[in-house]
């Protein structure tokens, strides 16, 4: 069996066309939408809002500056449209048309924090199953999926807003990660918190990765673990126990998918 995994596409839905040439299957581990496209400010749902030089700035202050300043700009630029919300549902539907419609092979999808998971249903057609929590059984194997990203510690979900990332308690998280029966394949958004995967070397921080998974792959030890998230991890694959674990790339700057077999 031949098997290709993509992750963080952020609207690259050119090669995701071709993602799955020659494959019996496609696994998609979330982050779909192009929100803040920080090399080419004029791409992205914010690009095609508030143009490049606004863009610009935002992403300077995302490197630069403080959390206060940044919040401050975004805020400013929200301000200046009439109705933020119906634009950015707008755009994002738009976007999932096209993304949607690029997927060629059976997939099995499940959504990343970059992601509106309430949308999806309406845009998997034939072909594409959605999985979040849940179990695929695919040549033989088990393949366990899970979603989103962790909020960060201290942090209340917001209830209300135009665009609201699919960020996860760590109860709930960790719950749909108990969930989870003999896997032989974990596939997740975030990776496990194991410190050279979660470090992201050009954004210069730690993501956040989980402890529950970590948990999982001693306890079930799976051959493989994939994820993403982190777009320039430390290292792109360590062994815990038996288990591959494996960050398959931001295909959104590679265009190529990391290749399972069996």
């Amino acid at each position: 069996m031949r098997v290709h995994v993509v992750s963080d596409v952020h609207g690259n839905a050119d090669a995701l066309k071709r993602a799955g040439d020659g494959a019996d299957a496609l696994i998609v581990l979330g982050d779909l939408l192009d929100f803040v496209d920080y090399r080419e400010h004029d791409k992205g749902i914010m690009g095609a809002l508030f143009g490049a030089e606004k863009v610009g700035e935002f992403a300077r202050l995302r490197r630069e500056g403080t959390r206060d300043e940044t919040v401050a700009f975004s805020r400013s630029l929200w301000a200046t449209l009439a109705d933020p919300a119906a634009a950015v549902g707008e755009a994002i539907q738009d976007q999932y048309a096209v993304l949607f419609g690029a997927l060629t092979a059976p997939t099995f999808a499940t959504p990343g924090n970059v992601d509106d998971p309430s949308l999806w249903p309406e845009f998997a057609g034939d072909g594409i199953t959605v999985l979040d929590g849940e179990v695929a059984v695919f040549g033989g194997l088990r393949f366990g999926f899970i979603g989103g990203a962790l909020l960060p510690p201290n942090v209340v979900p917001r209830r209300n807003g135009f665009w609201r990332p699919y960020l996860r308690t760590r109860d709930e998280y960790d719950a749909a990660v108990a969930g989870l029966e003999n896997v032989d394949v974990l596939c997740t958004h975030i990776p496990p918190a194991i410190p050279e995967l979660t470090y992201d070397v050009i954004a210069r921080r730690s993501e956040i990765g989980s402890a529950a998974l970590v948990g999982l792959i001693r306890e079930q030890r799976p051959r493989w673990s994939v994820f993403g998230h982190v777009h320039q991890p430390l290292t792109p694959r360590t062994r815990l126990g038996r288990t591959e674990c494996r960050n398959v790339g931001h295909f959104k700057e590679t265009s190529q998918p990391y290749v399972l077999r069996w």
